[in-house]
């Protein structure tokens, strides 16, 4: 037995269609990330997929996640917070000189 996708009427070339990318393969969103400084800040923007976690951006902009810590709207985010939406960061080093 023969099985096959679709209607048998029609010739056709026997291709399938294309298949639909789901909107979250192709969108992304908006990150703008604040390295807070004593001599001033300094603002960077990424773009990344939703679901990617604050950690990996703290990583993009060559900040370590684990001496870091990280703000939005002056609230302490964990680092394994999924972003979801165009967000603002606040990246403040907890390094000590030494």
């Amino acid at each position: 037995m023969r099985m096959h996708r679709g209607s048998s009427k029609g010739a056709g070339d026997g291709r399938l269609p294309p298949e639909p990318l789901p909107l979250s393969a192709s969108s992304t969103v908006r990150v703008e990330v604040e390295l807070a400084r004593a001599r001033g800040s300094v603002v960077q923007a990424r773009e990344v997929a939703p679901g990617t976690l604050v950690r990996e951006v703290v990583r993009s902009v060559g900040m370590a996640p684990e001496g870091s810590a990280v703000l939005v709207d002056g609230i302490s985010v964990p680092l394994d917070l999924p972003i979801t939406g165009p967000v603002h960061l606040v990246l403040v080093s907890t390094f000590s000189g030494g």
